[in-house]
């Protein structure tokens, strides 16, 4: 499997996120490819100095063209690592950095994961993460570093203006849209900014020295990917 370092939409380098594209062999029959190989994945961080984490739980969801879902992420001591692919259809798949102190906070990277390229984008803890589907339905597994937590949930808006997401909604010609948005549950329509919510951040330990409790406010109870 390559895995390739990634640069923001700016042009900023990213610490951490990784597109994985694996090696696939094709004949009359169909294909095959390793989806997941715990040495090469652990191989991948390691070139990077990273750490390499346990995953805990794999999640499945489907979705219908126009539907985006993010932007999710979880606050220490329960951060979430991602490691996403799509199986069904294509999706615009993007990562931000939230990692108090990080030279590229705030800055983003998109791109497209489809059935047909196989590639997977590795979205480590302290980064949001969300999609957009662009096909009639997509099928999205990734797996995760640590469970969902209630109280350590949180997400922010879509189309935040600090972060600008380039979102591809011009390749959604043809789906009835609202005029300002594509189709969003109740509590990502109403997740707050950025701005709202860099004091809380930035009063959380990173994620590699989370180990300690903190106390945790302001928590959402609707578990809705």
């Amino acid at each position: 499997m390559q895995a390739e370092t990634l640069t923001s939409s700016a042009g900023v380098p990213l610490q951490g996120p990784l597109l994985m594209t694996p090696r696939v062999f094709v004949d009359q029959r169909g294909f095959f490819f390793e989806s997941w190989n715990e040495r090469d994945f652990a191989a991948a961080l390691d070139a990077e100095d990273q750490p390499v984490p346990s995953f805990v739980q794999d999640n499945h969801s489907r979705s219908s063209r126009g539907v985006l879902r993010g932007l999710h992420y979880q606050l220490p001591p329960h951060a979430q690592g991602k490691l996403v692919r799509c199986v069904l259809g294509q999706i615009f798949d993007v990562a931000v950095d939230l990692c108090s102190g990080s030279a590229s906070f705030g800055h983003w990277f998109g791109t497209y994961l489809s059935a047909e390229n196989h590639q997977q984008l590795w979205v480590p803890p302290g980064f949001a993460h969300g999609f957009l589907t662009l096909s009639d339905q997509a099928e999205v597994l990734y797996k995760t570093t640590d469970f969902w937590d209630h109280d350590c949930e949180r997400s922010i808006r879509w189309d935040d203006p600090q972060l600008a997401i380039a979102w591809p909604l011009g390749d959604l010609a043809g789906v009835e849209l609202s005029p300002t948005a594509p189709q969003l549950s109740e509590k990502d329509a109403a997740a707050p900014l950025l701005e709202a919510v860099i004091g809380e951040l930035r009063r959380r330990p990173d994620v590699s020295q989370s180990g300690q409790p903190v106390q945790l406010t302001d928590a959402t109870g609707d578990r809705t990917p």
